[in-house]
């Protein structure tokens, strides 16, 4: 058996300190969940897809000893609510989630890691929260 198939360079599965839902949208409700170390840095895991949500190997990329981390069912995915609803799920929706998100935790400044899917909406979120950051820019969330 190969040492990537034996997860040998994860950490160990852990379970939520915290989760819940948050309302983006009059349809919409997100599930979310910490995991890690309370004061910890925050760290931002947005999965692949779209469609399947964050499962508990998800929870394993990032120290927990040293990582505050978030996991985040994107809209029609995993535990969100609606389950596999396309309506007012567009990429721009997602970036949007996601900061709303940073703030309803009120975390001023966290690292954002995807896979698959998710590397594509985390370098949108870059892109569009780099953007907010700078003087007199044109977007807004």
């Amino acid at each position: 058996m190969s040492a990537a198939s034996q997860n040998t360079s994860l950490f160990p599965e852990i379970e939520p300190y915290q989760s819940g839902f948050l309302k983006v949208s009059d349809i919409h409700e997100l599930y979310y969940e910490l995991v890690g170390n309370k004061d910890g840095k925050p760290v931002m895991f947005i999965h692949g897809g779209p469609g399947g949500g964050c499962g508990k190997r998800d929870r394993c990329f990032f120290n927990p000893e040293t990582y505050k981390i978030i996991l985040l069912d994107q809209r029609g995915s995993g535990r969100s609510k609606p389950t596999a609803s396309l309506e007012q799920n567009t990429t721009w929706d997602l970036v949007d989630d996601i900061e709303k998100l940073r703030k309803h935790l009120a975390i001023d400044k966290w690292l954002v890691f995807g896979g698959s899917w998710g590397s594509t909406l985390s370098l949108a979120y870059a892109q569009v929260r780099i953007l907010l950051l700078l003087p007199q820019s044109p977007v807004s969330l």
